[in-house]
């Protein structure tokens, strides 16, 4: 079954290398938390709040094994008043045999706030 996994994150200022770290690290623990192969990944879409531009977050897929062939691609947020600032959110489509209440969505930093009812217990 494809199902999709939500992800998202801050970082606290607009640079390359903090913006790659950070959309590294969520990529890693959505890949992690849900058991999910590159190669079973169907796409990979990344969004950004307008005052993210300091570099393409999807770049942050090339560091990892494996990723070479996943689809990728980055988009801008609508940009909402009172939406959450230098936030970068991922929606990873991918092949897996868990339910879709059984997927771990992921929320780091000050992303957590977003979905606070999809936050894996324990």
């Amino acid at each position: 079954m494809m199902r999709g996994i939500r992800g998202a994150t801050t970082v606290e200022k607009n640079e390359a290398t903090e913006i790659e770290r950070e959309t590294e690290r969520l990529l890693r623990k959505m890949v992690a938390d849900n058991e999910i192969q590159p190669e079973h990944i169907a796409q990979v879409l990344v969004t950004v709040t307008d005052d993210i531009d300091a570099c393409f977050p999807a770049k942050a897929l090339r560091n990892l094994k494996g990723f070479d062939f996943v689809p990728v691609m980055c988009a801008q947020e609508i940009p909402v008043k009172g939406s959450l600032p230098r936030c970068i959110r991922v929606m990873m489509t991918a092949q897996t045999d868990r339910d879709q209440q059984d997927v771990c969505h992921t929320f780091l930093n000050q992303a957590i706030t977003l979905r606070p009812d999809l936050l894996q217990k324990g």
